[in-house]
């Protein structure tokens, strides 16, 4: 069985280049995942969109240590490499790596997915054959034994977020499409997102205010509200191999989700709802630090005391001293896995997709609150 779809027959774009100017710009965000980023870029330049110039690749890279790969990247054709000496998050590598592109739209790719041969060919046709008013495309994600991944949700609510916590992991953040092909929705996942330039830069691209997570979702409100129209195709797909919801979620990476979650809310809910969320992220925090403390594990319970102290920093309307307690915790966390790596004699190279800590800098949704994102 295929996995990947064939290209269709007729592309929707000429098949010779008429300038030197890409349509298409791939912008990967990589975070102490070289060989997944690797791999991916591989796979993109065998295509003969990128060969004949259609398309481009852009790695943005969030600080990670030292590793082989780069010098290999630099030397690749068709492939432009970013790197930054500090941990920026998610949301403002791709801002870069869109900064740095110059096709008209961008293809935004976690580095852990997988690609068909034709897989390019088919976001090209999807993005040539666009309404002027549609500014964001999602494409289907599938396991790597074919069985279909979510990828699209309703606008998160105080109530739906609450009430979503019964649902189990895989299906908790999203809602299917409600057409069998392409369609509007609501938003669509960063994992795998085609973006207009015109949208992206109407809207001064994605939240600066988001380390990660729910940056797409922020993404897709801001352009509904300006009117552009968000759709779902299935047309083209990729299999990704890493989703949150398969995988524990470690404490740091649950503090920066529920950050995220409750910047959304701040800017999107109505003011008693994003405080009463806040009250509950509180509660959790305190509790949870509580059971860490009752089994001795002082780190996780410094990780919760943290995480009250963000909240307590966004309901007081302190937005930077929020900020500044989130980064503390990346730095903590980055600390520890290059003490990991020393140890081991190796660079650690945490499980799962890249661009923050261990499967942290990717939009991928959080566990626990319903929290909508890549994955």
């Amino acid at each position: 069985m295929d996995v990947l779809p064939r290209a269709p027959a007729d592309p929707g774009y000429p098949l010779t280049a008429t300038d030197v100017r890409p349509t298409l710009s791939v912008v990967i965000v990589n975070y102490r995942h070289w060989e997944d980023t690797a791999r991916l870029v591989a796979q993109l330049r065998r295509s003969p969109e990128v060969r004949r110039g259609f398309a481009e690749v852009i790695v943005v890279d969030n600080a990670s240590p030292l590793h082989p790969a780069p010098a290999r990247l630099r030397r690749a054709s068709g492939v432009s490499l970013r790197r930054w000496r500090g941990n920026r998050g998610f949301a403002r590598a791709v801002n870069e790596g869109c900064r740095l592109a110059r096709g008209e739209w961008f293809l935004l790719l976690n580095p852990d997915v997988t690609v068909g041969p034709d897989f390019l060919a088919r976001a090209l046709h999807s993005a040539c054959r666009c309404a002027a008013d549609v500014g964001i495309v999602g494409f289907a994600l599938v396991s790597p034994d074919g069985s279909p991944q979510l990828s699209t949700g309703r606008f998160p609510t105080l109530a739906g977020t609450l009430a979503r916590l019964l649902l189990p992991r895989a299906v908790r953040k999203y809602t299917r499409p409600d057409a069998p092909g392409p369609c509007p929705v609501d938003w669509v996942t960063g994992c795998c997102m085609l973006l207009r330039r015109d949208c992206w830069q109407g809207l001064g691209g994605l939240g600066r205010d988001f380390f990660l997570y729910y940056e797409d979702v922020d993404l897709c409100r801001r352009a509904a509200a300006a009117g552009w129209q968000v759709l779902h195709d299935p047309g083209a797909r990729v299999i990704h191999h890493h989703p949150l919801h398969s995988r524990a979620v470690p404490p740091h990476l649950r503090l920066i989700t529920r950050h995220a979650l409750l910047t959304y809310a701040r800017k999107h809910w109505p003011s008693w709802q994003a405080r009463a969320l806040g009250e509950v992220i509180r509660a959790e925090a305190l509790a949870r630090r509580v059971a860490a403390w009752w089994a001795g594990d002082a780190q996780r319970a410094d990780t919760y005391a943290r995480l009250g102290r963000i909240v307590a920093a966004l309901q007081a309307g302190r937005e930077e001293g929020a900020r500044a307690h989130l980064r503390r915790a990346v730095r903590e966390q980055e600390e520890l896995l290059d003490a990991l790596a020393v140890d081991r004699g190796a660079v650690a190279q945490p499980a799962g997709p890249a661009g923050g800590l261990p499967a942290l800098g990717m939009p991928v949704p959080a566990a626990g609150l319903a929290g909508p994102g890549g994955g």
